[in-house]
């Protein structure tokens, strides 16, 4: 499940570069932009170099200095978008130390910030309603951490390796990140599916030990981390009022499939299933991120690595996810119990196998959307020597001409 408002890398060759409405689309790409790397509008440049202005008046009140310290604090937050949820996740923290453990702030962050519902004498950890709390908290948390590495640590990174347009940096920030999650969450997923009886990708396991009511600590903080994540990124889609991407519908569809299927698998026990589909989309969107970041360096294996992205994506997120959704055709019903019964919270039944099948045959659909125009981006690049990525920087020129257009205009 999946990566950034960036479009899909095509490799960089040696010849005549002509322009193409292919490189333009976000093929395959299914993560929000920051809220560093959203477009910004007239509107709030205009206001960043009224604040500047502002700044640079002289004070002689104490009003008045206070009131600066005000604007440089906004100005600051404008910038470093990181600021705001560090600010919250301080009060939270400290709010949870510094209370009394048995109040009851402290036992509503307790739940919020550490997993609930742990089975005495076991390693296992049950489902409630907390979940819902642990999953808002660590979305705040992802904000946090997205914002100020893209600030703090990539950013330089970027300058560093002399990516200093506007447009580019941006999307050299997104994939970068794409890589750092995507590249924990993968191996990570990969390490939880080894230590249970479905490693690798077995699908007879999903409904042979249903209904999967419990789990270690481990694989509940990669759930429901993997939650967190998908509904920052849903909350960041909704803010981004603007479209940039040609295939924006495609992405607000997965988002809605990725939550659909998120909470129906844990709310409704199949989450040895969930796993699977998660590390079938983390895996793919690292090697999608890091054939888009070489793609930004002009590394000159950006061709041989984008081929063997495409063997990883087909691998995946089709040949492994049509293997799950067969499974949902010919095992889901004649393995195990298959029956509904609240009161063991059986679920495996007549109503839930065209449910699960449902969704995932939705998501392959989306993937399957972006694969052919994987290929055609292949096909343009090996017969009509396509090799430039258009993508949108025309809009995003336009966007800094106009901020620079303004900043003159006020000095």
């Amino acid at each position: 499940m999946t990566s950034s408002s960036t479009n899909l890398p095509i490799p960089q060759k040696s010849i005549r570069h002509r322009s193409s409405s292919v490189g333009r689309i976000d093929v395959g790409d299914t993560s929000s932009p920051s809220l560093s790397t959203m477009p910004t509008t007239k509107s709030s440049r205009r206001r960043s170099i009224a604040r500047l202005a502002e700044l640079q008046d002289k004070s002689s009140t104490d009003s008045a200095i206070v009131h600066k310290l005000y604007v440089g604090f906004t100005e600051l937050t404008y910038r470093h978008t990181w600021i705001w949820p560090l600010i919250v996740l301080l009060i939270a923290f400290a709010t949870f130390f510094l209370s009394a453990p048995d109040g009851q702030i402290h036992q509503f962050l307790e739940d919020m910030i550490v997993p609930s519902y742990h089975i005495p004498g076991t390693d296992q950890y049950a489902k409630g309603v907390n979940d819902f709390k642990f999953v808002g908290f660590y979305a705040i948390f992802f904000t946090f951490l997205r914002e100020f590495m893209m600030c703090c640590v990539l950013r330089p990174i970027s300058c560093w390796f002399g990516i200093t347009k506007e447009a580019k940096q941006k999307r050299f920030l997104e994939q970068t990140y794409a890589m750092f999650y995507y590249g924990m969450t993968g191996p990570f997923g990969l390490w939880i599916m080894s230590r249970l009886p479905l490693w690798y990708f077995e699908t007879t396991p999903f409904y042979e030990q249903y209904p999967h009511k419990t789990h270690d600590v481990f694989f509940k903080i990669y759930y429901l981390g993997q939650a967190a994540f998908w509904v920052q990124q849903s909350v960041v889609l909704i803010l981004q009022l603007e479209k940039p991407r040609k295939d924006f519908k495609e992405l607000v569809l997965h988002h809605i499939i990725t939550i659909a299927l998120i909470w129906c698998s844990y709310r409704f026990h199949f989450t040895w299933m969930g796993l699977a589909v998660y590390i079938t989309m983390d895996v793919s969107d690292f090697f999608l991120a890091f054939s888009k970041t070489l793609n930004y360096l002009d590394s000159p294996i950006t061709a041989p690595f984008f081929v063997i992205f495409i063997g990883v994506w087909v691998y995946l997120r089709h040949y492994i996810n049509l293997k799950i959704l067969w499974s949902v055709l010919t095992e889901f019903r004649s393995v195990g119990d298959f029956e509904l019964n609240w009161d063991t919270q059986q679920y495996k039944c007549w109503i839930s196998q065209p449910i699960t099948f449902f969704l995932i045959f939705a998501l392959q659909l989306v993937n399957f959307y972006w694969l052919v125009l994987i290929f055609r981006i292949l096909y343009r690049y090996i017969f009509t020597g396509v090799g430039k990525d258009e993508r949108s920087d025309d809009e995003d020129e336009d966007s800094t001409d106009d901020s620079t257009d303004e900043s003159k205009k006020s000095q």
